[in-house]
């Protein structure tokens, strides 16, 4: 019984080294050019700013991709078991998936009206 998961357990461990071994050994192999974009911060395509941690404001097309990305996410996981349980579900899971669906694209609209999707 146990020796049906021993390839599980070694695609695990393989996966688990390849990871240390990459990580341990980037700092030696990896190119070192350093310069002052490189160090410098890089919040999502929005120019750094010297603000204080306590209150500074960002930009509205932060949150709104974020917003996207959490929306899309969402998306695909919901889509990916009705897709494979389609034909059990039958009519009511259509309806459901179709109300899910309008949902999503709700806030998708909502997204694009309030300029999420331009990049200026």
């Amino acid at each position: 019984m146990l020796s049906t998961y021993v390839p599980i357990l070694g695609l695990f461990a393989l996966g688990g080294a390849f990871a240390l071994f990459s990580v341990t050994a980037a700092p030696y192999v990896g190119p070192r050019r350093y310069n002052r974009a490189k160090l410098d911060a890089y919040e999502c395509g929005i120019e750094p700013v010297d603000q204080p941690l306590d209150g500074g404001r960002f930009p509205v097309k932060y949150y709104l991709t974020a917003m996207l990305f959490i929306i899309f996410d969402i998306e695909i996981v919901f889509l990916y078991p009705w897709a494979v349980h389609n034909d059990a579900l039958g009519v009511w899971g259509l309806l459901a998936m179709v109300a899910f669906i309008g949902t999503v694209f709700i806030a998708f609209a909502y997204e694009w009206r309030r300029g999420g999707l331009e990049w200026d």
